[in-house]
């Protein structure tokens, strides 16, 4: 035993509160495996999935307006995401449990706020709707028609995976695939050497240019690859893939074409001893470069590349709208310069990117309501059925908003951008509080990783601060 548990005494198990919920089971911590390659994908998941409309729209038209320099803004958001990722996977490599369940475990209903605000926050099928409209640049058609069809698609696609995080993983690593080869060929054919001398515009001219709107540049700094609620589903997604004391917990699997498993109601806790440390330091070692290597790494790749893109393509055009239509002014370029069949390659990709974004949306919402449901409310339920009830409750919603023909109202817009803001600035402190106290004094995090939460606290906090503060007069006024 270390030197710490020796001094304090008892089992790792006392630390956490059962008033709410059990307390865990103690077991070894699973050894990490010789090859490693085989668990790299929640950073690519959660690359896949955040890779939507700040990369296909937000960030190039920053580019289109101001060239490169605010590309800066990405690294800096996608980082601060990265330190927020790693203290969440930490708390779900040491006990298998959710970070959800951990806040839980301080007040009952905590997880139920967050759930509620992850639901709210992608209300409006918006990204089925984008990747239905760039779709229909190619084939035409009706794009509302195309996003009900896409809907019920992604209903499909994970009812029917035998276990869905292997499909969502081997969905999303072919669409940050997809998106690399769109990278390869506009680096030969669209991008000139004198594009490419904008690249050091990141650090030599970078800026904040406050005349395209505050609300826009906040947006683009604080939700730069991920944000809300999918930085929670992290812990989801690595239990899924076993990672650590995630390996004791069953997968979500298809209940038409999966193995029905039992799921336990709380999670499992190593002792400190020299043998479990050894492990927990290799398991964290490889979280970490599985992070940077994969969700860091695209992230900021994709955002350069599409806003150089755009800003050899469309920079000083005036006109441009910071929404869809954006794309398809880029594509028609690109069809001018290249050719038709890359135009239409551009938008193929992009739809395709949203659609990949669509269903990891809807998936990390259902993953999050169903187990703060299992969790806490209903503990006698199967949790993949509450998974899959919600899948089908979010694509019937989004299909009645579609077939009703509302367009995405402006308090909608705003309340969810604020949504996602508000979230981070309320986990991030309550991460700090989670891994400071319920886990061993061994593995709590250290005084910059700590810092790191508090400069996330204070960033959220701030952002969503100034933009409810900038939006709400608008909002009045509107009303």
């Amino acid at each position: 035993m270390s030197t710490i548990q020796r001094e304090r005494s008892g089992s790792a198990a006392d630390l956490f509160p059962t008033r709410h919920l059990g307390r865990p089971e103690v077991r070894e911590l699973p050894p990490a495996p010789a090859n490693t390659g085989r668990l790299i994908g929640p950073g690519i998941v959660a690359a896949g999935v955040g890779l939507s409309s700040g990369e296909f729209i937000l960030y190039p038209y920053i580019a289109s307006q101001v060239g490169m320099a605010f590309v800066w803004a990405a690294l800096l958001g996608v980082m601060t995401q990265f330190f927020l990722n790693m203290e969440i996977e930490r708390y779900t490599l040491a006990t298998g449990e959710t970070v959800l369940t951990g806040f839980s475990r301080f007040w009952k209903h905590w997880g139920l706020v967050f759930a509620l605000m992850t639901c709210f926050a992608n209300l409006w099928p918006g990204w089925a709707t984008s990747s239905a409209t760039m779709l229909s640049y190619i084939v035409g058609g009706e794009p509302r028609w195309i996003a009900i069809g896409m809907l019920l698609v992604i209903g499909l696609i994970l009812t029917l995976a035998p276990v869905v995080y292997v499909l969502l993983e081997r969905l999303q690593m072919v669409k940050v695939a997809a998106v690399g080869v769109l990278i390869v060929i506009a680096a030969f054919f669209v991008i000139t050497a004198e594009d490419w001398a904008a690249l050091p515009q990141i650090v030599t001219g970078a800026s904040i240019p406050t005349e395209l709107g505050f609300a826009l540049l906040l947006g683009a700094l604080a939700f730069a690859g991920a944000g809300g609620g999918q930085n929670l589903c992290q812990s989801n997604w690595i239990r899924d893939k076993g990672f650590g004391m995630g390996k004791y917990v069953p997968r979500i699997t298809s209940p038409v074409t999966g193995a029905p498993e039992a799921a336990p109601s709380t999670g499992f806790v190593f002792e400190p001893t020299a043998e479990n440390l050894s492990r927990w330091n290799r398991w964290w070692r490889f979280a970490n470069w599985e992070q940077l290597l994969t969700f860091v790494l695209i992230t900021f790749v994709t955002i350069t590349f599409t806003s150089l893109l755009a800003y050899s393509t469309v920079f000083g055009e005036t006109g441009l709208a910071n929404s869809v239509a954006f794309v398809q002014r880029e594509g028609q370029v690109l069809s001018e310069r290249v050719g038709g069949w890359f135009g239409a390659l551009f938008w193929f990709i992009g739809a395709f990117s949203l659609f990949g974004a669509a269903t990891g949306i809807v998936d990390y919402t259902a993953r999050l309501v169903a187990d703060v449901l299992r969790t806490s409310y209903l503990k006698g339920q199967n949790e993949s059925r509450l998974y899959f009830g919600i899948v089908w409750t979010l694509v019937a919603i989004g299909v009645v908003v579609l077939l009703a023909g509302f367009a995405q109202p402006l308090v909608l817009l705003v309340i969810s951008a604020c949504t996602g803001g508000l979230m981070m600035f309320l986990y991030s402190f309550l991460l700090i509080r989670l891994n400071r106290t319920l886990l061993v004094p061994e593995i709590r995090p250290g005084a910059f990783r700590v810092g790191a939460l508090f400069w996330a606290f204070a960033l959220f906090g701030i952002l969503s601060a100034i933009t409810i503060a900038q939006q709400i007069p608008k909002l009045w006024g509107a009303g």
